[in-house]
């Protein structure tokens, strides 16, 4: 065995992806160096201790849950997982027992097989295979004593042991009663370990075809029952009760019985309400027989005592920690500690709140309660070990028992009520007066304020009770014999105390179910295995993303249906559902680098933390060395935004933005950019205002207020733009993220701020919801709209969310749209206070950013939803999938990452140094002329046509390499994974220079479909083709090589590069380079690069007046003269019109068009409309 201190084995840990997590854990004093790192010593190698430290296995790398999740069994990340990445922690574990940890729950099992491997809760090469130190077990070793000051522990082998935390996962002793004569003759046995059970069979050859006897008939004797008469050796099996009935701390009376019934109608004889007062021997000392307190007297060879467990608290009563005097435990607080610093207990062993728990879910909470605390605390608020849920669902001798929350209520009273409850309101009225103390002393105390309803079906051996408040309104607790089904569904309705929507009758009527026991009502938050505190998600989890593809294999995952094994029908069910949903899916691939819808791909990245696209294409892509296209790497830069809200300049997610996300505005028809900022539901200063004109005269901008309310800024120059944001975030203005796939805007009408008809404050309301949503990126714009009552002055619906004020509060509508395929939105919520309407929308855009295709709108992605609105309504308002709490909290954190992002640009000179005409020099080019128009400049009309001149197969008179920019340009983009790029100015022509991998392509700058100047800034792309010889000068020169041999990279795929403005797709290399892929009518011009150790780039180039004759700007730039103003003839119909005079009266004319005279504005004293 390994020494204590260096060296242990352990499991394998998988890999963590580095994301979620405080700033903290990815700092460089992490991981911990060996020297670094504290010990914990773990005292008990039992189901709960090993719970304490195991990661649930997989097959493939274990991917942690998002940051956000926190519902309960979801988090199941243990010691070892959650310090794998910060190395804090080497864990020593002494075990008592020879074997490994094993499943007491099913130690009947053992029986079958004799092997105590099968019962291994993890394998042995899983304490096998860890880093240096993480793990160190120890086996057959007793630790004797705990030397608190020193903070050591002695064991049996004469060791001693340091430790910083010390955890106690003693566990318990199967009670014997020694005060019993005969107690310690042969043939007397406790229901504990594999021990006690190999004990047993060996004693059990010896006395074949004899009597044996269980005394106890609670869970552990009736599977101790069993054990016995599986061993077939005896002729007889009896069990001795000292209660009216078997398990009574679960069942009452009635339920009790029935299960005494059934088992001896299995073959067991159950003696009631005896007790053992003498166990006889004979001269050997060997059972014969036992008699009763009553003077009853039974034969029997063989006794096994179940009668209950007993606290292991020795050790820690021998070291002064405080334990409980009556029951005995380790006593513990809320963090798990006992009254010793830095020693903490956990399991059966701790005394919580005067009470210790003999069931193993209580334990495997405290030991994820503790992990937590130990890794997490120092980012995140610690956790609190709260009262756990005692709901019991078992097969005892092929029985069905199941008890759930407070099932005793009728008989002992409840434990606690639901506030709201009236049984609540009555019961918290105060201490009764003079004349209730009178009647008490007489009548009696009142009965609980718990109504009972049973069902009890003999033929088929049914019994069911539920409790519920007086008013029916709440659900309590139950017990059920045989029919259990309904178990799972019941206890989180006990958890969560929500109000019951059904009569308590349907929980008894509507009970029963044809077929095999579903989970399709369950929420993914739902535990199912009691034993391993398993949820319904966790084993739907691991079928959805591959990890499990058999039964067996979701059970060596999860664990569900390895410890009593009563989950297991439910668990088949749930993975025979999931399995049949996934053959069923229908694939919406995203491109065709990505074998995945955009829902799929936001699952996986945001499951596997993946933050950076060659990463995401290794993981999910067809080809991991791809460089994806114009299609999927603004989708998937969306989704990064979705998920973590890093700048979209930053160099990771560089080259996969649009044109208008890579320079923050929106590209217009001229190359030039419009800038929007933020006006907030419209409501804007005076200030505001002046600083926005001031903005726009002095760099000449075309200004023109949106459908959105809020003022556009036409024709910046990408040069200006910075200096632009300087000024209007100076006069407090901000990014309006106009140039984003995000809410837009939030349109209002003024409301009860200025409208005499206004029932809702709408203005208020738009700003809290723009402000709140402002800069989260989504599948595709969101604008919304808020109105401040029916009149609707704010086009609430045909937005994608809207709301109206009501005298109740809003009425919520979703899923509406303007643009080409217009659609009324549907009403989600009616008449929510206006506290309710954040969580609400926060839900519903969630689920519409997580769940959205490409580019989707709200209307679109509604019209494909299963169930349309009725189905959202059940996902954001009832919570039908168990996934509003994780809505709210990642829309929570995307909210809490906002950012002004020129703000950002302007405080980084890296940025702010990406907005240049051109990289090789300062001087400009124009790229369209431009024409004044109702006393504002605008661009010239694009003329018709596209220019379809052959560009690509220009013959030159002659080529020269020319230098045109350093290298040092490129110097920090070296490693972008999606390339870069510059415009560069030779005399009077743009040139557009690319630059990917260490390869170099060269083109010129304007695209020939609408004559604009801005290849540069548009996505690369490729597509796998064969290899491309590099000697072709028109596939751009690798700066290595020229040898003409087949280039073995990435680059070998055809690239491209995607126009901004129309999606005209150019090849760069091989022997297609300059053709247009989607539109053979027109091509471009390509240039050989190659990079020479003076440390430039140089391009081969015509001489430049021959360059300027074929691609010169002044040659190709928009001019007005090309176009003919489209509004001439109107013009002048207008005029002509305006020209003629009206003859006659207002009332003449009135009577010409319908015999009265319309009075506007009530003019005349009435009768007239109100406009």
């Amino acid at each position: 065995m390994s020494s204590w201190a260096d060296s242990s084995p352990g499991m394998q840990m998988e890999r963590l992806p580095v994301n979620g997590h405080h700033p903290e854990e990815d700092g460089k004093q992490y991981p911990k160096p060996p020297s670094q790192r504290k010990k914990v010593v773990v005292v008990g190698l039992g189901m709960v201790g090993i719970a304490f430290m195991y990661v649930t296995r997989r097959q493939t790398n274990l991917i942690p849950l998002p940051s956000f999740t926190d519902m309960p069994g979801h988090y199941r990340e243990k010691l070892l997982k959650m310090d794998s990445k910060r190395r804090e922690y080497d864990i020593v574990v002494i075990g008592e027992e020879s074997h490994l940890a094993y499943n007491r729950v099913g130690l009947t099992s053992f029986f079958q097989h004799r092997k105590v491997e099968n019962l291994y809760l993890n394998p042995q090469d899983w304490y096998t295979n860890t880093p240096a130190g993480a793990l160190n077990y120890h086996l057959n070793t007793m630790v004797t004593e705990i030397h608190t000051q020193e903070k050591l522990v002695s064991t049996s082998n004469g060791d001693t042991v340091p430790y910083d935390t010390l955890v106690l996962a003693t566990g318990s002793d199967a009670l014997l009663p020694r005060h019993t004569p005969g107690h310690d003759a042969k043939g007397v046995f406790v229901y504990r370990t594999i021990g006690d059970l190999q004990k047993l069979i060996d004693y059990a050859e010896t006395v074949k075809e004899t009597t044996g006897a269980v005394v106890g008939g609670g869970l552990l004797g009736l599977e101790a029952a069993k054990a016995m008469m599986d061993l077939e050796t005896f002729s007889q099996v009896k069990l001795i009760e000292r209660n009216r009935w078997v398990l009574s701390r679960q069942l009452d009376a009635d339920a009790g019985g029935m299960v005494v019934d059934l088992v001896r109608q299995l073959g067991l004889d159950v003696l009631l309400s005896k007790r053992v007062g003498k166990i006889e021997v004979d001269e050997k000392n060997a059972v014969k027989g036992v008699v009763f307190e009553d003077g009853e007297r039974m034969d029997c060879t063989c006794i096994m005592f179940a009668i209950g467990i007993r606290a292991r608290d020795e050790l820690a009563r021998k070291a002064g920690i405080k334990c409980a005097d009556r029951g005995g435990g380790i006593v513990i607080d809320g963090d798990l500690m006992t009254s010793q610093k830095d020693i903490y207990a956990i399991g059966e062993c701790a005394s919580w709140e005067s009470e210790t728990f003999g069931l193993i879910a209580p334990g495997i909470e405290m030991a994820e309660v503790l992990a937590f605390n130990l890794t997490q605390a120092k980012v995140h608020a610690p956790r609190k070990f709260k009262r756990p849920d005692l709901s019991t669902k078992l097969k005892l001798l092929g029985v069905e028992v199941a008890s759930f929350g407070d099932f005793f209520a009728d008989r002992d009273g409840p434990k606690f009520l639901p506030v709201r409850s009236n049984a609540a309101k009555k019961q918290a009225n105060g201490t009764p007066g003079a004349q209730e103390q009178v009647k008490i002393i007489t009548n009696g105390p009142a009965p609980p304020p718990v109504k009972a309803l049973t069902y009890k079906d003999p033929f088929n051996s049914v019994y069911k009770k539920y409790l519920f408040t007086v008013d029916g309104k709440y659900l309590l607790g139950g017990m059920m014999i045989g029919d259990t089904k309904d178990y799972v569904k019941l206890v989180p309705m006990v958890k969560n105390q929500k109000p019951l929507e059904v009569s308590p009758s349907e929980f008894i009527l509507g009970a029963a179910k044809d077929g095999e026991e579903g989970g399709d009502d369950l929420t993914d938050d739902t535990q199912i295995c009691s034993c391993h505190n398993v949820t319904k998600g966790d084993v739907a989890k691991v079928v959805k993303d591959g990890t499990c593809k058999s039964i067996g294999e979701v059970k060596s995952c999860t664990k569900a249906g390895t410890g009593c094994g009563g989950c297991m029908p439910l668990v088949q069910s749930i993975f025979n559902t999931q399995m049949k949903a996934m053959g069923n899916e229908v694939s919406n691939h995203l491109c065709p680098h990505f074998a995945h819808s955009r829902a799929d791909l936001f699952n996986i990245i945001s499951v596997k933390k993946i933050e950076d696209f060659p990463s995401i294409m290794r993981e999910a892509g067809k080809d991991a060395g791809s460089l994806g296209c114009e299609v999927c790497k603004p989708t998937i830069a969306s989704i990064l935004a979705s998920l973590y809200n890093k700048h979209i300049m930053d160099k990771s997610l560089n080259g996969l933005q649009e044109t208008n996300d890579k320079f923050l505005a929106n590209i217009q028809r001229n190359g030039t950019f419009s800038v929007i900022p933020r006006v907030s539901a419209g409501e804007i200063t005076p200030d505001k205002l002046i600083a926005m004109g001031t903005v726009a005269k002095k760099y000449n901008l075309y200004c023109k207020i949106t459908g959105g309310q809020r003022i556009d800024l036409f024709g910046a120059k990408k040069q200006d733009l910075p200096d632009i944001w300087t000024e209007l975030i100076a006069a407090g203005l901000e990014s309006g993220h106009g140039y984003a796939k995000s809410l837009r805007t939030v349109k209002s009408c003024v409301g009860t701020t200025w409208c005499r008809f206004g029932i809702g404050d709408s203005v208020g309301m738009a700003v809290r919801l723009e402000e709140r949503y402002k800069s989260i990126r989504s599948p595709h714009k969101i604008k919304g709209g808020v109105s401040g009552c029916v009149r609707e002055c704010a086009e609430a619906q045909n937005k994608d969310f809207g709301l109206i004020a009501t005298e109740k509060g809003f009425n919520v509508f979703v899923a509406g749209n303007g643009g080409s395929n217009p659609r009324h939105s549907e009403l989600l919520a009616k008449d929510v206070p206006p506290d309710d309407v954040v969580p609400i929308l926060d839900r519903y855009l969630m689920f519409y950013i997580r769940t959205a295709d490409k580019l989707q709108r709200t209307a679109r992605w509604m019209e494909n939803l299963p169930g349309g609105i009725g189905y959202l309504r059940q996902v954001i308002l009832e919570d039908k999938l168990g996934i509003c709490a994780s809505l709210e909290q990642q829309m929570n954190a995307l909210v809490g990452t906002f950012f002004c992002e020129w703000t950002a640009v302007l405080n980084d000179p890296k940025l702010r140094a990406n907005f240049t005409q051109f990289a090789n020099t300062t001087a400009t080019l124009p790229v369209m002329e431009n024409v004044e128009d109702r006393g504002q400049t605008r661009p010239a009309y694009w003329p018709h046509g596209k220019v379809t001149q052959d560009f690509r197969g220009t013959k030159w008179t002659s080529l020269a390499w020319q230098p045109m920019l350093e290298t040092s340009y490129f110097a920090d983009k070296a490693d972008l994974p999606n390339g870069a790029s510059a415009a560069l100015k030779r005399g009077d022509t743009m040139l557009a220079l690319f630059y990917l991998k260490g390869k170099y392509f060269a083109t010129q700058q304007m695209c020939p479909h609408k004559r604009a100047f801005v290849l540069a800034d548009g996505l690369i792309g490729d597509t796998p083709t064969a290899a491309v010889p590099l000697s072709d000068p028109k596939a751009g020169s690798a700066a290595d090589t020229s040898t003409g041999e087949l280039d073995p990279s990435p680059d070998t795929s055809s690239l491209y590069v995607s126009c901004p403005n129309h999606k005209r797709n150019f090849t760069l290399n091989g022997s297609d380079a300059g053709k247009c892929s989607n539109d053979a009518d027109v091509s471009i011009a390509t240039f050989a690069v190659e990079v020479r150790e003076d440390g430039w780039i140089y391009v081969k180039l015509p001489p430049v007046e021959e360059l300027d004759a074929v691609l010169g700007t002044k040659k190709w730039i928009t001019k007005a003269s090309e176009t003919e103003d489209p509004f001439k003839k109107l013009d002048a119909k207008l005029k002509g019109m305006r020209s003629k005079k009206v003859v006659g009266s207002a009332g003449e004319m009135a009577r010409r068009i319908g015999g009265f005279e319309v009075k506007v504005g009530g003019e005349g004293g009435g009768g007239g409309i109100d406009w």
